[in-house]
């Protein structure tokens, strides 16, 4: 771990207009990120699907496999242009597909990721994100749903491809009653997640959705916190003026709950800033 020169003000999910879903284009959330005061910015949109045999199976959620080359070299760019003003990052969103991930492996090992971020948005086939997906479902059935949402993130997290777990508990967002689920995955997952060396984010973009608030609950980050899992920061922006949106706040949450330090990674390489 590389703890020298490390920055303390730092935003490491970021997307731009390539996605099909998010606003403005890379420049405006680095723009964004020096008017804020941020001294790190990390851009981190949505990988292609590379494991689907075409080149842009889905324009409203990922981008082209045939722009991916363009998006890393503009970052790229954008990273020395601004390299007097702030320290940009080069991340990726991946998706995880269970069985499905050799070909990401494949295409992401070619370039100078600084970190990836490993996010679980479908489970049995069905978009984390859809609404009424619980509609109709019996408790074991939630239950079941629940827990394989956990058991997928666990096997993320043991396939040592990503440095940060985005929004862990993220199928609340449509569906605030999702955290009342009882189940033991929680608590099975997060000592997984620590012996995995990777950080879980707390990602601020769940006040966007119905569920309000951040990914993961307090009460996560506070099993988190026992465990010794790592934890990040990220405001999973979609529009530049929520670059670094809410960062003190969950600073000073992660400070009360008793963490003492947060990451993030340059190059792969683990920079731990005390809170």
């Amino acid at each position: 771990m590389n703890t020298n020169h490390a920055k303390t003000t730092f935003d490491l999910h970021t997307h731009h207009e390539r996605c099909g879903h998010a606003e403005g284009d890379i420049e405006a959330y680095i723009q964004a990120a020096i008017e804020k005061d941020l001294e790190v910015i990390g851009i981190a949109d949505h990988a292609p699907y590379f494991h689907k045999s075409e080149d842009h199976p889905s324009p409203r959620i990922t981008m082209a496999k045939s722009d991916f080359p363009n998006y890393v070299n503009e970052v790229l760019s954008l990273k020395e242009k601004y390299s007097n003003k702030i320290q940009v990052l080069l991340g990726i969103e991946c998706d995880f597909f269970p069985g499905q991930m050799d070909n990401y492996k494949k295409e992401l090992q070619k370039y100078p990721f600084d970190y990836i971020i490993g996010s679980v948005h479908f489970v049995e086939n069905i978009s984390i994100f859809k609404k009424g997906r619980f509609e109709g479902l019996t408790e074991e059935q939630k239950r079941q749903t629940k827990e394989e949402y956990y058991r997928l993130i666990e096997l993320s997290a043991r396939s040592r491809m990503f440095q940060v777990l985005g929004h862990i508990d993220a199928m609340k967002g449509f569906y605030p009653e999702f955290s009342q689920i009882e189940t033991e995955a929680i608590e099975k997952t997060l000592p997984i997640l620590a012996a995995s060396d990777l950080a879980i984010e707390i990602n601020t973009s769940g006040k966007t959705k119905d569920a309000g608030g951040w990914y993961p609950s307090d009460e996560i980050l506070e099993r988190a916190r026992y465990y010794n899992v790592q934890v990040t920061f990220g405001s999973d922006a979609h529009t530049p003026d929520r670059v670094g949106d809410e960062f003190n706040l969950v600073k000073q949450r992660l400070k009360d709950i008793g963490f003492k330090e947060w990451v993030y990674f340059v190059g792969k390489e683990r920079q731990s800033v005390k809170l």
